[in-house]
């Protein structure tokens, strides 16, 4: 479990990035970390791994603060960073070297993975395409099977292929003692992933739940007379909406409209999904 408590940090005394984030993320799951540009997620991320320190608060990735740097805890979690340089050397390489950090790192595993994102395992990482060096870092990451894995824009740079297989495999890593957090604006490449999201503003967290419980709580789509609408906005299919689900019915989750949903009218969210 990732778990914060009151956290803050800024760059500086006057410009806070994260502001009082309380957040429990619980293994079995793919959170999606979402919010605007500048509004910390990467540093969050960043917290988790303890390569930043908060300013106030704490965060403790089960149990444990990252911060301290425990050997176990690093042993068990790994980060992709957005954008990130590897070395003069083949995937085989680095894994050779970097894999003993990683008790359950499996060569077989990571072979597989890089056929799969048609990852040419012979050529030096430096040399690769931004897009070959992330689905070679991904194959990699997925290999050491750590329980805790963290992925920034991790579609940034993939064709439409990759995003596809990407996804495939990513679905079949994530199962009870392991959970994946996703920070990203593409969120139509991992929407179907997703099962709990995470919003940021600049007060905190807007919103926090299960996409069970999101859809429980809000219908998405066209807007039947007597809804209770939160937010619209035009669309060519028309014009989409985002309501209160009174009936509980099925509906579909729209996680652009349910961002836009929450930017524009935070108060009646964060009201909406504190009820009993």
């Amino acid at each position: 479990m990732i778990k914060t408590e009151n956290l803050t940090f800024g760059y500086s005394r006057r410009h806070k990035v994260l502001n009082d984030i309380t957040l429990e993320l619980d293994k079995g799951h793919i959170h999606g970390l979402l919010g605007c540009n500048g509004i910390g997620k990467s540093t969050l991320l960043k917290l988790f791994v303890g390569i930043m320190r908060p300013q106030s608060g704490r965060v403790t990735i089960n149990g444990t603060d990252p911060a301290k740097h425990d050997a176990a805890t690093f042993a068990d979690m790994m980060i992709i960073p957005e954008e990130f340089d590897l070395p003069n050397i083949t995937l085989e390489e680095y894994a050779s070297i970097t894999a003993p950090f990683y008790p359950r790192f499996d060569r077989g595993s990571m072979m597989h993975y890089a056929e799969e994102l048609q990852v040419d395992t012979r050529r030096k990482l430096n040399a690769m395409s931004m897009g070959q060096r992330k689905k070679a870092y991904i194959a990699f990451a997925l290999a050491t099977n750590v329980r805790t894995l963290l992925m920034d824009e991790p579609t940034n740079g993939l064709d439409i292929p990759s995003k596809g297989v990407f996804r495939r495999l990513l679905a079949s890593y994530v199962d009870e003692e392991r959970m994946v957090v996703i920070s990203t604006h593409q969120v139509a490449d991992v929407e179907k992933l997703i099962d709990n999201i995470i919003i940021l503003d600049a007060k905190g967290v807007a919103l926090a739940a299960t996409t069970m419980e999101i859809c429980r709580r809000l219908k998405f789509g066209r807007a039947a007379e007597g809804d209770k609408v939160i937010y619209s906005e035009p669309t060519i299919a028309g014009e989409m909406a985002v309501a209160e689900n009174e009936t509980e019915e099925d509906s579909m989750l729209n996680i652009e409209l349910l961002f836009n949903a929450t930017s524009a009218n935070r108060d009646h969210i964060v009201e909406l999904f504190n009820r009993q």
